[in-house]
């Protein structure tokens, strides 16, 4: 791909998931078409954004529903709306969160950093994070506790990163929080497939990404009760100017959306399951890998190919394999965060038949000139 006339970019094969460094996914011909269309016609904005969320809370089951300008400024907008409900004075205010509850309950194992670290997220809202329990799990009577005072929200995410130890119930996290009348926000950035279920919690807010697994135009949806999703749309008056979804945002992620209610979710998730199985099948022949597909573990409805590499002076190690396969050309971007277990993890759901032989080629090759030097 050209830039100009002097400047490539760099082919990439995406085996490590909906990653925002790789540009997420990509969008379907509908999608896109939608999209510029959007970008070639004036409309009443507030009436645009007012008629997509309507058609977007119908097909999500959600009481109510916005739409911001990714899944990262949902988080903010989200704090800052239990922060100040929809008054004018109070969102004009922020972030200066002086007079205003402010405290938000975090769970410790859930301050990640996708990027910059969540507590950064919270923090641009004039909010303070206080975390709760520790790495390896934060208990409900703990986080009861901590709900106990006059707080602004309890924030929870659902990651596949998130799955080591001792899981958070959210059903009982939520009932623990509304005790205190305290409002709960899930982020659940990449779980589009399992949005009932996350809204099913009875949590206030849900929080989407429009461009992950929907592969729609960068947004993010907020979904749920409709005071709180009010007070959301109404930062657009205050620090949510600069996190507003487009035109070509909201009639993007619709038609995403819209995609997504007619796709033959058992169908489709076959068909990954497939997929992964061929790969594994043929991995499982070279010499040095041994392979298995994974489910994902957040519940997800396809599998991973989760590749072991043999602990031998003949054979690199998972970090050398993910370091030379991302060196190369096309670059290969593959999950590294079992690299420490001598394992790799490959997601295929967006990869083509050709890109997927490339990628067991090149591990291949590896393998080979690794064994050559």
């Amino acid at each position: 791909m050209l830039i100009g006339t002097q400047n490539t970019l760099s082919e990439v094969i995406n085996v490590r998931g909906v990653f925002t460094p790789l540009g997420v996914s990509r969008s379907s011909k509908e999608v896109c078409e939608a999209v510029s269309d959007a970008l070639g016609r004036h409309f009443i904005m507030d009436d645009l954004h007012d008629a997509v969320c309507r058609e977007i809370a119908e097909m999500t089951n959600a009481s109510a529903a916005t739409v911001v300008h990714c899944s990262a400024a949902a988080i903010t907008l989200a704090v800052a709306a239990s922060m100040t409900g929809c008054s004018p004075g109070a969102i004009k205010q922020l972030p200066d969160a002086s007079g205003l509850k402010s405290r938000v309950i975090l769970p410790a194992k859930h301050a990640v950093n996708y990027g910059h670290p969540i507590e950064q997220a919270i923090r641009l809202a004039g909010a303070k994070p206080e975390l709760v329990g520790d790495n390896s799990a934060c208990g409900i009577e703990d986080l009861a506790h901590a709900c106990s005072k006059l707080d602004a929200c309890c924030l929870v995410l659902v990651s596949s990163r998130l799955t080591g130890g001792e899981m958070l119930d959210f059903r009982k996290a939520v009932s623990a929080a509304h005790e205190h009348d305290l409002p709960v926000v899930i982020d659940g950035a990449a779980q589009d497939f399992r949005i009932e279920d996350l809204l099913d919690t009875g949590a206030d807010v849900v929080l989407i990404s429009g461009q992950k697994y929907l592969a729609g135009p960068t947004s993010g949806l907020v979904l749920g009760k409709p005071d709180l999703v009010s007070a959301v749309r109404a930062q657009e008056k205050g620090i949510g100017r600069g996190m507003k979804a487009s035109k070509e945002a909201l009639l993007g992620v619709l038609t995403a959306l819209k995609l997504r209610q007619q796709l033959n979710k058992e169908a489709w998730s076959s068909q990954q399951k497939e997929k992964v199985a061929r790969f594994v099948s043929v991995a499982n022949t070279i010499e040095g890998i041994t392979a298995n597909a994974n489910p994902d573990p957040t519940n997800l409805p396809f599998d991973r190919a989760h590749l072991c590499i043999a602990k031998s002076s003949e054979f690199p190690d998972a970090a050398q394999m993910a370091a030379a396969l991302k060196a190369g050309e096309p670059s290969i971007w593959i999950m590294d965060h079992l690299t420490h277990q001598s394992e790799i993890v490959l997601e295929l759901v967006q990869l083509t038949q050709e890109e997927i032989d490339t990628v067991l080629d090149r591990i291949r090759d590896v393998l080979s000139q690794y064994q050559k030097s």
